[in-house]
């Protein structure tokens, strides 16, 4: 087997506009796992707000790279059992361990799907992230759209603004990316209106949820707060719901695990995505069938992406049912 990896920027269709920050662009780390004719892809990208920095994950892959060379092949579950004796961090976890599927997948002629005997029927739908801006600006764009679902940013708490996305009657959900204070998540769990919103996603910094209760009229939705399966227990008196990233998690081996014991706890459970190109969302696509909701946008937001496979279009999510992951680079 031979890894390869490289750089990769994109360029955002508009400004990404989050309670973080405003972004442009976003950089990549494109893995390639090969072996005979066959090429398996996964993904990774730069999150200032996570701390990830690529440069460093290129020396690790460097320093593991004759390690992963010699493994030979073997079901990716147990090729993520031998990822996980190398120390990464889950973001590279992740490029690796899908990588492999893909790979797999492609070598055995099957896709992830038929691999783990996985739905691939009626499907949600995807929503659209509606970035940080003047509401009235948000409500255009809404209204414009060809999607049905909508994932709103916002930068604190406007009430005024929570009202006038409430009178659209569109399918919203609230993302504060964290800039919600208490006082904020008092008034929206109190307020019967606001079960209108799908899902209330990550109000409050990680840590700082015990303000939150799950039996009130929010859908409070854990992002930051819910890193992986370790997380499920001790988030669940606050929590109804909990967003899956594959980068946070590990990849999808994990993520597997993951919404099986969230099943058990009767979360609610979202696939998410990063601003990811198609080698990102075509892993993600794949547990579609799992999930009450998806927000797996992210190539859609960019201007040039470099690779095809499972997509979104106007939120519905199409699989490519090709082997493995169905990735190719462009």
């Amino acid at each position: 087997m031979k890894l390869n990896f490289e750089l990769k920027q994109f360029q955002l269709k508009e400004t990404f506009s989050i309670a973080y920050g405003n972004y442009n662009t976003r950089e990549a780390l494109l893995v390639e796992l090969s072996h005979q004719n066959s090429k398996g892809y996964g993904e990774c990208v730069a999150i200032d707000y996570y701390q990830i920095h690529l440069q460093d994950f290129i020396l690790k892959l460097k320093e593991v790279q004759s390690k992963i060379e010699s493994q030979k092949l073997i079901h990716p579950k147990e090729f993520f059992t031998f990822l996980l004796t190398l120390n990464l961090h889950s973001f590279l976890l992740s490029a690796l361990d899908c990588a492999y599927w893909d790979l797999f997948g492609k070598l055995e002629n099957k896709s992830f799907i038929e691999l783990n005997t996985l739905p691939a029927e009626n499907l949600v739908e995807s929503s659209i992230t509606i970035s940080v801006g003047n509401i009235e600006d948000q409500i255009r764009k809404i209204e414009k759209s060809n999607w049905n679902h909508f994932k709103v940013k916002c930068r604190g708490l406007n009430k005024n603004n929570v009202e006038k996305l409430l009178n659209l009657n569109k399918n919203t959900a609230l993302d504060s990316n964290a800039s919600f204070t208490e006082e904020d998540c008092i008034w929206l769990q109190e307020n019967p209106e606001i079960q209108k919103f799908s899902y209330l996603e990550q109000p409050r910094p990680v840590h700082q949820y015990k303000i939150l209760n799950k039996k009130a009229s929010a859908n409070w939705m854990a992002d930051e707060d819910c890193q992986n399966i370790d997380s499920l227990e001790e988030i669940f008196p606050y929590y109804k719901s909990i967003n899956i990233k594959l980068l946070k998690c590990g990849g999808l081996t994990p993520a597997l695990k993951m919404i099986n014991k969230a099943r058990e706890l009767e979360y609610k459970i979202m696939i998410g995505c990063m601003t990811e190109s198609s080698v990102g969302i075509s892993a993600g696509c794949v547990l579609a069938g799992l999930a009450d909701y998806c927000d797996l946008d992210g190539a859609n937001l960019i201007a040039n992406d470099y690779a095809s496979g499972n997509f979104v279009e106007n939120g519905k999510i199409i699989l490519s049912h090709q082997p493995g992951l169905g990735i190719k680079i462009k």
